[in-house]
């Protein structure tokens, strides 16, 4: 599986498009909220003659959404995640008025995904793992051949989502941490919703959180 990640809006938010030699593509978390950060997801995926075939969200938070009705519209798909983040992305108008921030607003969760799913696009399935805590049912997508997992804003480097948004729960994050992660295997690379990828074992042994 390859990975390419851009980092969009004013909250440098981690857009990743994920894709394999078969040139099926899949689109997570896109948080392009300008013509110029639209150019350079959809001119990134015309130039490597990508497919697109799913558009998954980690979780709805406005910054991670931001884009969403663009690839839905664009590419023609429908928005997947789990059915428990709805509240989070209908409170997106009010938070968009709140920060200041231009928003589109984004269709409706129409494809669920919950834990023990895949999420498959050509030749690579994604193992769905539901860890709460940052959001109400945040999900995670990890690649089991390549040893790498699309975290959203589960854990960063040195650091942990925020708990202190409705519907974050400080135990809950640290739980899906230690349950979830941890048996993956301290080589697996973490790659969150934004700053730089990290591995599982770095942040065993150095994030203070943990």
């Amino acid at each position: 599986m390859n990975l390419a990640v851009f980092t969009f809006n004013a909250f440098q938010e981690n857009t990743y498009v994920l894709f394999d030699e078969s040139l099926e593509c899949v689109i997570v978390d896109p948080g392009c909220n300008s013509f110029d950060e639209e150019k350079t997801l959809s001119s990134f995926i015309e130039s490597k003659g990508l497919k697109p075939v799913l558009l998954l969200n980690t979780h709805c938070h406005i910054d991670h959404v931001l884009g969403n009705k663009f690839v839905a519209d664009k590419y023609g798909l429908e928005l997947t995640t789990h059915k428990d983040e709805k509240a989070v992305l209908d409170a997106n108008v009010m938070v968009a008025n709140m920060y200041g921030v231009q928003y589109t607003l984004s269709p409706n969760i129409t494809q669920f995904l919950d834990e023990g799913d895949t999420a498959t696009f050509g030749n690579t399935a994604l193992e769905v793992l539901l860890t709460p805590g940052h959001s109400p049912a945040s999900i995670s997508f990890f690649h089991k051949e390549s040893k790498q997992l699309i975290a959203g804003d589960v854990l960063f480097q040195n650091s942990i989502g925020r708990t202190d948004l409705p519907g974050g729960d400080f135990d809950t994050l640290i739980s899906s941490i230690k349950t979830k992660y941890y048996p993956l295997g301290e080589d697996v690379k973490v790659y969150p919703g934004h700053g730089p990828f990290t591995t599982i074992g770095e942040e065993k042994m150095n994030n203070p959180f943990l």
